[in-house]
């Protein structure tokens, strides 16, 4: 099953009306804040394991 187009529209109507306007753009912003921490996040934790690929070490 798939989602149309006048479903999406009837839940962005809805959302619009339960949370208005004001709310909405707070939501948006933190949820975008949220996904940019996670991917720094994600993104640090890689760095040290390529860095010890870099130096060839194994650490036995």
């Amino acid at each position: 099953m798939r989602i149309g187009i006048t479903e999406i529209l009837v839940i962005l109507v809805i959302v619009l009306v339960v949370f208005g306007g004001g709310k909405l753009a707070g939501v948006g912003k933190a949820l975008g804040q949220s996904i940019r921490d996670f991917k720094k996040e994600v993104k640090a934790d890689d760095e040290p394991a390529k860095k010890e690929e870099d130096k060839g070490g194994d650490a036995k």
